[in-house]
């Protein structure tokens, strides 16, 4: 665990992509002196790297320091109700490698045999100083999968497996380095938070549509697990239905529910997991699930923001940016025909990071754990 300062430092690098020392001194209202120290010892640990000395009128040149690409390396695994992800990406958050596989339904033993086999893979990518840097894997996967059996369409016996399965504990066993665990929308929030461009804001509300629709929220800059790491379970918020009684988004905003409206038409689905970057021409099934989507993403939001002031809502999900942006400005029309006297409403934006999000998510949360101060929230994580 690094020195709180050191964290600090970091975190504003990462922020503002390059600062001098007199800029930190000024932010953190620490002594020049001890800036000095604490970036002199974050070069030495290969974490930062000096920039191009930018010469004024007077006086000496000011140098920046950046983060390094090669300070550290980070694994996310993501695991969804359709497919899972592995990533690994280096201390920018660039990703320099990716594994997929889509399927059915998650089971456990074939979920564990990819991450590994894939870690493993690429480990060896990797030459044996970059090796040595690898601080840990971060899951992200749906809290409670076995309850979402019916829904996922998976056989109960094999969802109940999720029930007694540790999947962090069995991965932890196999690695040397610390292994973490997060709700999968939580973690995509956090991938917003950490690798995105949120423009500094402080306090948001986020959406990730994906097979099914969740999300988190940030507060003071970091991201909010609760008492449980369950805080934001968007999918779950009540919204009112057409025949008046309340359902919950994930019954509306999931794109399972689009998948079902295809399915019923004897269209094939599949392409909705395995080519989220373009789903081609859907027609009018798309036109309904981003219409009714919208509008029950615009009640969420309205509710939410009458218990926080966000300053924004962002979307993002599992779905071509064409997909988002539709939905996102149908967002944003559905919330101007719903009553919000007495309310601030958020400012609605797209997500910044994208269909991987959740990997990254993943990825994210070692780096926040060892090297940013803020961003980390709840999660289980190995000695």
């Amino acid at each position: 665990m690094r020195d709180h300062n050191e964290r600090l430092v970091l975190s504003l690098v990462r922020q503002h992509g390059s600062l001098a020392k007199t800029d930190i001194a000024r932010m953190t209202r620490l002594s020049a002196q001890t800036v000095s120290v604490i970036m002199r010892e974050l070069e030495e640990d290969g974490l930062l790297l000096r920039q191009e000395p930018i010469r004024g009128k007077i006086g000496q040149p000011s140098i920046p320091m950046a983060l390094n690409p090669e300070g550290a390396y980070f694994l996310g695994l993501k695991i969804g109700r359709r497919s899972a992800e592995l990533v690994l990406i280096d201390f920018l958050g660039n990703i320099r490698s990716m594994r997929q596989h889509s399927y059915r339904y998650p089971a456990p033993r074939e979920t564990v045999q990819f991450a590994m086999t894939g870690i493993a893979e690429m480990r060896a990518s990797l030459d044996p100083k970059q090796d040595r840097r690898v601080a840990g894997l971060g899951i992200a996967m749906p809290f409670e999968l076995w309850n979402w059996a019916d829904t996922a369409g998976a056989p109960r016996e094999i969802m109940d497996e999720w029930r007694r399965c540790d999947i962090r504990a069995e991965i932890q066993a196999q690695c040397g380095f610390p292994v973490y665990l997060q709700n999968d929308a939580t973690s995509a929030c956090g991938a917003e938070l950490v690798f995105g461009h949120t423009g500094g804001l402080r306090d948001f509300i986020y959406f990730y549509i994906g097979a099914f629709a969740g999300g988190g929220i940030v507060l003071n800059g970091a991201l909010y697990g609760g008492r449980t790491g369950n805080a934001g379970a968007l999918g779950s918020m009540p919204i009112p239905n057409p025949g008046g009684r309340a359902t919950q988004l994930i019954n509306v905003a999931s794109i399972a529910i689009l998948e079902k409206a295809l399915l019923a038409r004897d269209v094939d689905a599949s392409f909705l997991w395995t080519s989220p970057n373009d789903w081609g021409d859907i027609g009018a099934e798309l036109d309904q699930w981003i219409a009714s989507a919208a509008d029950a993403l615009a009640y969420t939001i309205v509710s939410s923001s009458a218990v926080i002031d966000f300053e924004a809502a962002v979307i993002d999900g599992w779905m071509p940016t064409a997909v988002r942006k539709r939905l996102v400005d149908a967002v944003r029309q559905a919330l101007s025909e719903i009553n919000v006297e007495g309310l601030q409403v958020p400012d609605i934006r797209e997500g910044t990071v994208g269909i991987n999000a959740r990997a990254l998510g993943g990825a994210s949360l070692p780096l926040s754990e060892r090297f940013l101060v803020g961003a980390a929230t709840t999660s289980s994580k190995g000695a």
